[in-house]
């Protein structure tokens, strides 16, 4: 097959280019330098000249703090809705598939029940969510060959992530305080590129959920596990006699300009369903993530 990736330099676009070059596809990566996807002319005339089977839509604004702002709030919906909509017409033209990569911030973050892949309860929160939605409808109103995955805390070489964070931080202060009231479960995107590729090489379209496996769990208790690997790594710096994490509700953190949801559990039964292998427990896939950053740090 060959295939059109958008967000190549992304964490996640960058695992999904590899995971395809490495099962023999042809993988076309691109960015804002090959394929301005705000651009509907950019983004037929790649298409026009690549003639792709399918389109991997990994490109995205994911600063969900930055889309807050009112500067800021017209280009994030030029990147996540109508770029979207420019690639799903452009897959229309030329009846190829399209995968787009959504989110959990299209529902409203309430309760404690995992959200269903096909529940169409949306309520976003933020203006990232609210575009990631209209990116979603995008793709469902123009295409009937589709998959929408949505993914939450996602991680990978590539880019920024909680991680990275966590470890930066903790190198320099010996207190740190985390919210624990928002939970959910994360991705690393090594392990998503491989089920994505499972996924666009068969016809199972539809609606799913994706993250690895292992249960629900706060951000504070991601970030223990976070130091206690590092720690065991050799790493003294985030040892728990050195560095002190303390539990904190979304309120008392505070210093958020865009709401979050309490609630990122997404049911990924539906997977297993359509014949599909789950990711690894998200403990194994941190631990492989940790050795791979600090080996080359």
């Amino acid at each position: 097959m060959k295939l059109l990736v958008t967000g190549v330099n992304g964490q996640l676009g960058h695992d999904v280019v590899n995971e395809l070059e490495k099962r023999g596809h042809k993988a076309i990566g691109v960015d804002i330098e090959e394929m301005d996807i705000t651009n509907p002319n950019s983004v037929q005339t790649v298409m026009n000249e690549t003639r792709p089977d399918a389109v991997i839509h990994c490109a995205a604004w994911t600063a969900v703090d930055a889309a807050e702002e009112e500067e800021n709030r017209e280009k994030v919906r030029l990147v996540n809705a109508e770029g979207t909509r420019y690639l799903a017409e452009a897959c229309k033209k030329l009846d190829c598939a399209m995968m787009y990569l959504s989110t959990d911030y299209v529902f409203d973050g309430q309760g404690s029940t995992p959200w269903e892949p096909d529940c169409k309860d949306y309520k976003p929160l933020n203006v990232y969510g609210q575009t990631k939605l209209e990116g979603e409808l995008a793709v469902s109103e123009n295409l009937e060959r589709f998959f929408i995955v949505r993914i939450a805390w996602v991680f990978g070489v590539n880019g920024k992530n909680f991680i990275k964070t966590m470890l930066n931080i903790g190198k320099t202060h010996e207190q740190l305080t985390v919210v624990n009231d928002q939970v959910g479960t994360p991705t690393y995107t090594f392990d998503l590129a491989r089920l994505l590729v499972d996924m666009i090489e068969t016809n199972r379209y539809g609606y799913y959920h994706a993250t690895n496996e292992g249960g629900y769990i706060s951000w504070y208790d991601f970030a223990k596990e976070i130091f206690r690997q590092a720690s065991m790594l050799g790493y003294e710096e985030y040892s728990e006699s050195r560095l002190t994490i303390l539990p904190v509700t979304t309120d008392q953190y505070g210093i958020s300009k865009a709401s979050r949801p309490f609630n990122s559990r997404l049911d990924k039964s539906k997977l297993v369903q359509q014949g599909f292998a789950p990711l690894p427990d998200w403990k194994d896939a941190l631990s492989r993530y940790l050795r791979e950053i600090m080996a080359s740090s």
